[in-house]
């Protein structure tokens, strides 16, 4: 016995795979794994999107999807942003693991752009030549497609850097892929407010896709783990908690559905929901995040919850400025702190202002502006040619509402749809909006 032990001990080591991993196995009837990672937005507020996918990246690596079948899109100004303190180094929780080493940077900067992600996605390589790495995702009938997608978000649509991906162009993407057989499964992941709208009766049951999303069609998604040496945000509650389950199960028995619940119960902060075809629930996690079991783990045992700090998304730039004030070491610095504070105060004041303007410009009705303001009435989007023409003149004519960047404004694009789900025409609303901003 003792010699058998030997020989198996032997064996192991001479067989043994790199970077922790214990066991191969093939991807299911042949086909291959495909992934596309994408943080849309910039800037060191919200060093959480990047910090969220590098982490994706991470897990998908550590579980066998080669670099040439993951796609990364990401603007990459934070590991070497002048805020950084450890040049190099992106983090994803408190004194986590450096995320960021080893990523391809497929697509960063001004190709961060809903154009290129649908181009990738379909395999369009001829629309991008000259373009980033110019990869895209070359899948056949029986590839298993995961999409991870982090940003902000608003009714209807995903922000991408200065532009917006809408729900309906995501969704003739997604059934042209279909069509074409160029996937057998795919499943997406996505972080962002009111991202449930992008899928919310819009996804068919029935063209073997399945997603989850941080939150409902209404709500906030929410940041966590704000850092005191960083001064920001290192996550988003919904991607933490998923990939924190995909850092310590094993992923070749653990279902979807499995993953889904435990993020579901576990994200007290919004309603983490699902869409489409729900039996693609039973699959395992390994068969869309990679089959190879990993030893390796990139998230610590620690003790914080990431809901303790969580701040809805649309208020992560206030919280960080009254994290910084608090944190202020010297009268100078507290009043710099304290007229950012103000302005910022200000500039919202100023979007509700606005936003209330068009609505009863709009309307002209005292009663119907403050229903579709206040009453917490919000419907169900379906006028979507009325919604994106008037969503693209204000973002044209009401630059001081900086569309899509500025979350907080995002939140309020339910009024545009109120107003065209009530009737009101949508030259009616362009109107008004010409009225309050030309």
């Amino acid at each position: 016995m003792i010699v058998l032990l030997l020989v198996l001990s032997l064996l192991a080591t001479a067989f043994s795979f790199p970077d922790g991993i214990l066991t191969m196995e093939q991807p299911k009837n042949d086909g291959n794994h495909w992934a596309v990672l994408v943080a849309g937005s910039n800037t060191w507020g919200n060093y959480r999107h990047q910090a969220d996918v590098c982490h994706a990246y991470q897990i998908l690596k550590k579980h066998g999807i080669p670099d040439d079948r993951i796609i990364v899109f990401m603007y990459d100004d934070i590991a070497h942003n002048e805020e950084n303190p450890t040049p190099g180094v992106i983090i994803n929780q408190p004194n986590g693991p450096n995320v960021y080493e080893g990523v391809p940077k497929d697509y960063t900067g001004e190709n961060v752009s809903p154009d290129v992600f649908l181009h990738v996605l379909q395999g369009n390589a001829n629309q991008l030549v000259g373009v980033g790495s110019g990869k895209v995702v070359k899948s056949g009938p029986n590839d298993h497609i995961f999409v991870n997608f982090v940003d902000h978000g608003g009714p209807g649509i995903l922000a991408f850097g200065d532009d917006t991906l809408e729900a309906d162009k995501l969704m003739e993407a997604i059934k042209s892929m279909y069509k074409q057989n160029k996937y057998g499964k795919m499943v997406f992941y996505v972080e962002a407010c009111e991202s449930g709208s992008m899928f919310n009766r819009l996804l068919p049951k029935d063209i073997n896709v399945y997603a989850t999303t941080a939150s409902n069609p209404d709500e906030s998604s929410y940041a966590c783990y704000y850092d005191d040496k960083l001064e920001t945000f290192l996550g988003d509650v919904y991607s933490i908690k998923w990939m924190q389950d995909s850092d310590k199960e094993d992923l070749n028995t653990e279902t979807l559905e499995k993953q889904f619940k435990i993020t579901k119960a576990e994200t007290n902060t919004s309603h983490v929901m699902e869409y489409g075809d729900l039996t693609i629930g039973g699959m395992t996690v390994a068969e869309f995040q990679g089959n190879q079991q990993s030893s390796v783990f990139l998230s610590n045992d620690i003790d914080v919850d990431p809901c303790k700090d969580a701040v809805p998304s649309e208020d992560v730039p206030l919280a960080i400025l009254e994290r910084r004030l608090e944190a202020a070491a010297s009268q100078t610095q507290r009043e710099q702190l304290e007229e950012q504070l103000r302005d910022l105060i200000k500039s919202r004041e100023s979007v509700k202002t606005t936003i209330k303007k068009i609505a009863s410009f709009a309307t002209n009705d005292h009663v119907q502006t403050h229903r579709v303001m206040y009453s917490g009435v919000r419907h169900a989007l379906n006028s979507w040619d009325c919604y994106k023409y008037v969503l693209k003149h204000l973002a044209a004519t009401c630059p001081q509402l900086n569309i899509p960047k500025n979350d907080y404004a995002l939140r309020h694009l339910y009024v545009l749809v109120n107003l065209c789900e009530e009737r009101v025409p949508a030259e009616t609303i362009k109107e008004a909006i010409t009225k309050v901003c030309g």
